[in-house]
């Protein structure tokens, strides 16, 4: 009986080792996946906080309407984006909004003192951590699957169902990974 299930062995290694390959090659697109998702609903929530923000600055200072046109194209175009390096470009230009808000707000000592506004500002540097945490999860899980893809033997099966490599969401410049100065 032994020796009839002998030369099966050989045959259920390589299948059984197959499909363990590829279990693992799905979770992992599974995961950067998700955590591209997690990305999208920080970002969201950033998005919602932005018209608010502006909103408060704009009652003390009567903050230019371009700068908000700005915002909101910028958003929106984000929003349509589905490319992490394009989504990228279009957050940093976001970012870069919402610094020069905050700096048009440090010149109004009223509104710096403001609960509402500096309760925006709280949840808005909120946000930025869990879009940075978000980020770092992300990148992690991409790192995670381009490497099993090309990594022996797992490069096997990717190459025969066609796995892609994921794309990084990374920022331009060091600084935009630091959530906004509150001066608090």
């Amino acid at each position: 009986m032994i020796g009839n299930l002998a030369w099966i062995l050989p045959l259920l290694l390589p299948l059984i080792w197959a499909v363990y390959s590829y279990n693992r090659l799905v979770r992992d697109k599974n995961r950067v996946l998700a955590a591209w998702s997690d990305i999208g609903v920080q970002l969201k929530r950033r998005s919602d906080l932005i018209p608010k923000l502006v909103e408060a600055v704009q009652a003390y200072s009567g903050y230019e309407r371009s700068v908000l046109e700005d915002m909101t194209r910028l958003r929106t175009d984000s929003d349509a984006e589905p490319n992490p390096s394009g989504k990228a470009d279009l957050e940093a230009g976001i970012t870069d909004q919402i610094k020069s808000l905050i700096a048009v707000a440090e010149a109004y000592p009223d509104l710096k003192a403001d609960s509402q506004y500096l309760h925006l500002l709280h949840q808005l540097t909120d946000v930025e951590n869990h879009i940075q945490f978000a980020r770092r999860y992300y990148n992690g899980s991409v790192q995670n699957l381009n490497v099993r893809i090309d990594s022996f033997p797992d490069l096997l099966i990717a190459r025969t169902f066609r796995f892609q490599h994921a794309e990084f969401f990374e920022l331009e410049s060091a600084t935009e990974a630091l959530p906004p100065d509150i001066g608090t």
